[in-house]
């Protein structure tokens, strides 16, 4: 991007920048070589930073395993994923829902029964006050019919998010969360009520309430348009693509709606980032 059409004055009041995981800051199980002097020059710009993922298959606890096993630094209060979105949604929009059906792995019960969420497993007598849906990557056919049956009698229809695959590098196809909703849905005749995750703006309201931010204050970093950029776009704070992963420059002229910055990886943020805040 030429530096004449950056606008620096912009750039200079970012204090805190969430980022896209895969494709943004590691390919696959691969950390970028350039991935740990970007965090080492946001330490230094005093530049905060929350890892940002879709994948509820995680709790917090785990994802914080995942990422120093990479060489990655953080704590949980580094991390935001679907599932926190999802809690945050729950208790602030819908807190009469206490008791769940949660079709999802043992991780991401733990961390609705750490947020105080009582979770009603298949054979119990209790009875949900709704269903949420996650990637369940242990997926069996009895919970899977014990979930069509609370939704099909009305329960509330909720998905941690839309992804219908994960990307992997292994052979295989990993079937995400979206795609169980779907076979949800052909058997209910009900879509979810709501769909947590990237591109939902909740997922940045979440993070800026946690962090008390405001609009100009925060940057959403990714590499897809129709997750990452969609949504810094229905959040209405800053944009910027990395083109380390998934978009291409072909793919930003046609998007629907276009980053506020386009940049080659992180490394090439940092330097602006930098630039930014030592002309403030």
């Amino acid at each position: 991007m030429d530096k004449k059409t950056i606008d620096f004055k912009r750039l200079s009041k970012i204090c805190h920048v969430v980022l896209d995981m895969d494709g943004t800051i590691y390919n696959g199980s691969q950390v970028f070589n350039f991935t740990s002097d970007f965090f080492k020059k946001l330490d230094r710009l005093k530049i905060r930073y929350t890892y940002l993922t879709n994948n509820s298959s995680r709790n917090v606890s785990q994802y914080l395993e995942k990422i120093r096993s990479m060489g990655l630094h953080g704590t949980k209060e580094n991390i935001y994923t679907s599932s926190l979105a999802t809690i945050d949604y729950l208790q602030s929009r819908r807190p009469e829902l206490q008791k769940l059906f949660i079709l999802g792995t043992e991780g991401l019960k733990e961390e609705f029964r750490e947020y105080g969420f009582t979770v009603v497993e298949t054979d119990s007598a209790i009875e949900p006050d709704a269903v949420v849906v996650g990637f369940d990557t242990l997926l069996d056919f009895k919970r899977l019919c014990k979930a069509g049956y609370w939704i099909k009698g009305g329960k509330p229809f909720i998905a941690t998010h839309p992804d219908r695959t994960c990307p992997t590098d292994q052979p295989t196809l990993l079937i995400d969360c979206g795609a169980i909703c779907e076979a949800l849905s052909s058997a209910t005749d009900r879509t979810p009520d709501v769909v947590l995750g990237k591109p939902d703006p909740s997922m940045i309201w979440g993070i800026m309430e946690r962090n008390n931010l405001n609009k100009e204050e925060i940057a959403m970093v990714g590499d897809r348009l129709y997750t990452d950029i969609e949504m810094a776009h229905r959040a209405e704070i800053m944009g910027i693509l990395v083109l380390s992963g998934e978009a291409t420059a072909t793919d930003v002229k046609n998007a629907v709606h276009q980053p506020d910055l386009i940049v080659e990886n992180i490394q090439e943020l940092g330097e602006l980032l930098e630039q930014s805040h030592q002309t403030e």
